[in-house]
């Protein structure tokens, strides 16, 4: 058996006839930058998160670069997140200008609310948890922290589309949340795209405005901006596809207590913790293992994929050397980058492939192989 580990093949031919069809409307039009598919979809999207604005853009990284700037996010600030995530998250702190400050992992691999304050001075202007995995962060400790030392927040959600906190989803509990809706995504596009969501008006047209070249009217820049836009493509592909999103979120859930159920008993290995009153919608399924290497080179050779989120801590990167971060500074990141490990995760996975995979797990430890 191969089991990949993302299947966007069987994604695509399920919905063959729509995308087909979505995009031949685009090309018909020759909607390709703005227009009608993008304002459609940018609708769509703010409505089905029940907020008043939806300002679409390139990618995930560009979502929270605009959004930094549009918040007014300055040379010599501090911007604090998560020392467990994608690069993206920090990039777009380094990128505006600001200095990215990260906080250790708690037990459910995002930012720990109980050493966020420590990590507050005078210079820190924004907060900017991670949603990491599909699971919602301590958002009611994160937000009541920034609220209390008055500082922004804006959610990464980049792999947490359509989760909730206490039946309220991410991205909506600060001034923005910011998406990726790169192809592996939950709501995943057929190329790069990203949005920012608000209730905010004027941080909503600041956003807007940003990227676009600082332009709202053709040729007339208020601002210097940046080129950051949705396609027309993408957007008519992503319309599409945020038809079907809760079930295939509610299908990846119900994947995940298959692997709990199947792999919740061997030793050296530690299924995810779900937090209480959160919906995970298990953009990855992410275990912490012994003996990582030689299990992912079994499972490999069992024509299993795998992958690691992330292999680095963002503080141990080369990218961020010249902080001069320690082990014992972020003791959890730290050690849960040498454990943790990704299973094949997507709506189309079947209970058949789960138990194979689970199979192989449990005879690598008990080494029946």
């Amino acid at each position: 058996m191969s089991i990949p580990f993302v299947d966007l093949k069987s994604q695509y031919q399920s919905l063959k006839p729509e995308i087909d069809a979505a995009i031949q409307s685009v090309l018909n039009d020759t909607a390709f930058v703005g227009g009608k598919y993008v304002e459609a979809f940018e609708k769509a999207f703010a409505s089905q998160y029940g907020v008043k604005y939806c300002v679409s853009c390139a990618n995930g990284t560009d979502a929270i670069y605009i959004s930094l700037k549009a918040a007014g996010i300055e040379p010599g600030d501090e911007v604090i997140t998560a020392a467990n995530t994608f690069i993206a998250t920090s990039e777009a702190i380094t990128q505006s200008g600001a200095r990215p400050v990260f906080v250790d992992n708690d037990e459910y691999f995002h930012l720990d609310p109980g050493k966020l304050e420590e990590k507050i001075t005078a210079k820190t202007k924004a907060v900017i948890p991670v949603h990491l995995y599909g699971q919602p962060a301590a958002i009611d400790r994160i937000k009541a922290i920034c609220d209390r030392h008055h500082l922004l927040m804006i959610e990464d959600c980049a792999q947490s589309h359509f989760a909730a906190f206490d039946g309220r989803k991410t991205g909506t509990f600060g001034l923005a949340g910011t998406f990726s809706f790169y192809p592996g995504k939950n709501l995943g596009a057929y190329g790069d795209g990203g949005a920012i969501i608000t209730n905010d008006s004027d941080f909503a047209r600041r956003a807007r405005l940003f990227a676009n070249h600082g332009s709202e009217k053709k040729y007339i820049h208020e601002i210097e901006g940046i080129n950051s836009r949705l396609d027309g493509l993408q957007a008519a592909i992503l319309s599409v596809k945020l038809k079907y999103i809760e079930g295939w979120n509610q299908a990846r859930y119900q994947h995940a207590l298959k692997y709990i159920e199947l792999l919740q008993d061997i030793p050296e290995v530690k299924c995810p913790k779900l937090r209480p009153n959160s919906s995970h919608i298990f953009h990855i399924y992410c275990l912490r293992v012994r003996d990582r290497e030689n299990l992912i080179d079994y499972l490999k050779a069992h024509g299993i994929a795998t992958n690691i989120h992330y292999p680095i801590a963002l503080p141990y990167l080369p990218a961020y050397s010249y902080l001069k971060h320690q082990p014992e500074d972020f003791p959890v990141a730290y050690k849960y980058q040498n454990e943790i490990l990704s299973l094949p995760m997507y709506p189309e996975l079947t209970d058949e492939q789960i138990i194979f995979i689970s199979d192989s797990i449990h005879k690598f430890y008990s080494r029946q192989v």
